[in-house]
């Protein structure tokens, strides 16, 4: 009993480390992060390249059809063909989610660089204060007592 009463012990001080417990939030944000940047290249960029292009861009609807089923005289759509078995290349697909991984590698490491400058801004202060006169009064009588 003293060892199932350890091992679970033990798994709650696993469980609840800093290190796991930010990995979790790190997990929840960064899939919530991944909607707001599948929405951005979705509804903001992709749209403004269309404007831009002057015509319908849209990269997830491009494909190639390799081979089609026998018989099939329905709709040309990627979905109508893939219901109806055919085998296909869906290379647009892949190139909108292309766009959003560069996108949000781009943004993690604006992140990352802005993290990392603020916490050398912050052991660059923390190393610039000054000790306390009280320490500095405590050195003294130290190196006093010493001779």
């Amino acid at each position: 009993m003293s060892k199932a009463r350890g091992f679970i012990k033990e798994f709650q001080e696993f469980a609840v480390k800093g290190n796991m417990v930010d990995l979790a939030v790190g997990v929840i944000i960064g899939a919530a992060f991944g909607k707001i940047i599948d929405s951005l290249v979705k509804d903001i960029i992709m749209p403004f390249i269309n404007f831009i292009l002057g015509g319908d861009v849209d990269f997830s609807s491009k494909f190639i059809v390799l081979s089609q089923p026998e018989g099939y005289t329905g709709p040309q759509t990627l979905d109508a063909l893939r219901e109806a078995g055919a085998n296909i290349f869906a290379y647009g697909n892949f190139i909108t989610i292309l766009i959003n991984f560069i996108l949000l590698a781009f943004v993690v490491f604006l992140l990352v660089k802005a993290i990392a400058k603020a916490r050398a801004r912050f052991e660059a202060e923390k190393a610039a204060e000054p000790d306390p006169e009280d320490i500095v009064l405590l050195r003294e009588i130290r190196d006093s007592l010493k001779k």
